[in-house]
């Protein structure tokens, strides 16, 4: 299931987005269209025909928002507490938890003047659902790996 928006930067590009999070994502975007950390992702991710599972990896795939993800498995984190576990600068870390919240994998809660970061469980929920699909092909293949086996055993015993 892909959901697909245009935004107009110029060149109309055709993008691929989490639909709950394309209000908030497309503002984001026009505001820092020309900052390093999107020069990538809108030029070449954004520009192939990307499903949510993709981006999702393409995401996490980064080490220290690996690290950031892992972190917060544990519980939820402020940015201290995760540039003290991780020591990566802050603003690294304020980036990296962005992107993290942009591809709807992070949520934040204000506590005060302090922010507390915690997983999404759908996005995972997704990725799951993905991986499972691969764990029962792997089983089919494995059963009629069994049955072969089975089959050239009775034969050799004959």
């Amino acid at each position: 299931m892909a959901y697909f928006m245009s935004i107009d930067f110029n060149d109309n590009m055709q993008k691929n987005f989490y639909p709950h999070r394309v209000d908030e994502y497309e503002e984001r975007l026009i505001q820092s269209k020309y900052t390093l950390t999107h020069i990538y992702t809108l030029v070449y991710i954004l520009n192939m025909k990307t499903l949510p599972i993709q981006m999702m990896l393409f995401t996490i795939a980064e080490p220290n928002r690996f690290n950031i993800v892992e972190l917060l498995k544990k519980r939820p984190h402020s940015v201290g507490e995760i540039v003290e576990e991780l020591n990566i600068g802050q603003p690294q870390v304020s980036r990296h938890l962005r992107i993290l919240g942009e591809a709807g994998l992070v949520g934040v809660q204000h506590k005060g003047q302090q922010r507390i970061y915690s997983l999404e469980a759908g996005p995972f929920q997704e990725l799951d659902a993905w991986f499972d699909s691969f764990s029962l092909l792997w089983e089919e293949r494995l059963d009629q790996f069994e049955d072969y086996m089975l089959d050239i055993y009775r034969k050799e015993e004959q």
